[in-house]
């Protein structure tokens, strides 16, 4: 049986949540105290539905840098992480331009843990039965989540790098039946990219008033999906000098050099272009050591006292990074640390990365850590980390995408990827062109009054 949609907001009003009447933005906030309450669809944003960005500029006393780099927290999106944002604007685009309504089909969301939890998150929210396509070796609290909201599992061998079986799985299983499922297909659906363009994009260029000289030297962010790189793109319409900088576990190094491996950094190093990676607008790539992303995270979960007594961080500077990080965050503030250094950044330069989510999803992986430590860490082994992996990041592992044929290899590996999953080569070929992502991002202009629409029904 059919029932009402229930509605949520524009892309516009996600962009600057001060478009949403006033009465609205005041009953979204009071649902926070229940996040089971659908009213919770208007706190999808970057801003706590208001006008302020939630952000974090790092400690150079930690970086060791002296350029600014500002963190964007997704930790107090709805469900935790801003991976709910593309899954609920997916979603959306189904129900205002294909008129999917709840009860019609299951919705399948394909994942490593936090666009999974956002599909069943919104599901939920919105009256969907949700199926979550995973590995199996995942953060149990990844698992747990995603059960609390009434999201069933199907999970299959492996883990971070073995996302390519979730997407064999999704296309032969799921895709294949349209006519029974929905799927929130991140890898490969534009929605993913219009979000993270329009919010996040402007999230970013909103985080560095009054920082520095106010503009953004460089964005840095593992792929993932890809969906967070489209910020580059807005990044880029304001200041094209701009970098766009690409990173990627050492261990599984795929866009690097087509290396295939495991790696615990979860929610990034799919093993694989995805197809909404608009590559030619990438500048830099750079692996990261996936140990030193769990090193970095246990530092600040557990060493406040050590950055303040031994590297000389200001002590409530160090207590609020406590809680915020999760390794895939940590392996951005490290990205962002060589890429401040590989380009000589200085006092009035800003850098901006992504906190997807916070530590709240990663005690197991703190566990894990210490099984393979022999315990808990020391103070001197959380000194010692803490100078490796922040202020000891290297200048090595760096490819400059501009140079040599790179951007053309990447969307060779593209083509060669997306074409056994249905898709035209003509297709892809014409995400070479940068009107080809201009032309899909105009789209908002045509979808937002549609999902207005969906409100006055």
């Amino acid at each position: 049986m059919l029932r009402p949609i229930i509605p949520g907001p524009t892309y516009a009003e996600m962009r600057n949540p001060m478009l949403l009447p006033a009465e609205l933005r005041e009953k979204a906030n009071a649902a926070r105290q229940n996040e089971l309450d659908p009213l919770n669809l208007y706190n999808i944003n970057w801003k706590n539905t208001g006008d302020e960005v939630e952000k974090l500029v790092l400690p150079k006393e930690m970086t060791g840098v002296s350029a600014n780099i500002v963190v964007l927290s997704g930790r107090t999106f709805p469900s935790g992480s801003m991976k709910v944002g593309p899954a609920y604007a997916t979603l959306a685009e189904h129900e205002a331009m294909e008129h999917l309504r709840p009860g019609d089909r299951t919705v399948i969301g394909p994942s490593t843990g936090n666009f999974g939890i956002g599909a069943a998150y919104i599901s939920m929210l919105k009256g969907y039965k949700a199926i979550v396509v995973m590995p199996d070796n995942m953060s149990k609290e990844r698992y747990e989540r995603i059960r609390k909201y009434k999201g069933d599992l199907d999970l299959t061998p492996g883990t971070e790098s073995d996302v390519i079986l979730t997407l064999e799985r999704t296309h032969s299983e799921y895709v294949s039946k349209p006519d029974k499922y929905v799927t929130l297909a991140q890898f490969e659906l534009l929605p993913n990219y219009r979000f993270h363009r329009h919010v996040t994009g402007k999230a970013a260029l909103d985080a560095v008033k009054g920082i520095g000289n106010e503009r953004i030297a460089a964005f840095a962010s593992a792929p993932g999906s890809a969906g967070t790189l489209a910020a580059g793109d807005a990044i880029k319409a304001l200041y094209p000098d701009s970098k766009i900088v690409v990173l990627e576990p050492r261990e599984c190094s795929t866009l690097y050099n087509g290396g295939q491996g495991q790696h615990r950094i979860e929610g990034i190093g799919d093993k694989m272009v995805t197809l909404i990676h608009n590559v030619f607008n990438s500048d830099l790539l750079m692996l990261i050591h996936d140990e030193d992303t769990v090193r970095g995270m246990e530092v600040i979960q557990s060493g406040a006292h050590i950055l303040a007594d031994r590297l000389g961080v200001p002590g409530d500077a160090a207590h609020r990074l406590y809680g915020r990080f999760g390794p895939s965050c940590i392996c951005n503030i490290i990205g962002a640390i060589k890429t401040a250094k590989y380009l000589g950044l200085g006092p009035q330069d800003n850098i901006v990365t992504i906190a997807t989510d916070s530590y709240d999803r990663y005690p197991s992986v703190s566990e894990s850590l210490y099984k393979r430590n022999g315990g808990k860490p020391t103070d001197d082994q959380l000194e010692m980390w803490a100078k490796s992996v922040f202020l000891g990041a290297s200048l090595g592992e760096i490819v400059d995408l501009n140079k040599g044929g790179q951007h053309a290899r990447l969307q060779q590996m593209k083509l060669d990827l997306w074409t056994k999953f249905g898709y035209s080569a003509d297709y892809i070929r014409q995400m070479a062109d940068q009107d080809f992502w201009d032309a899909e991002y105009e789209k908002i202009k045509e979808i937002d009054p549609l999902i207005a629409q969906v409100r006055s029904m």
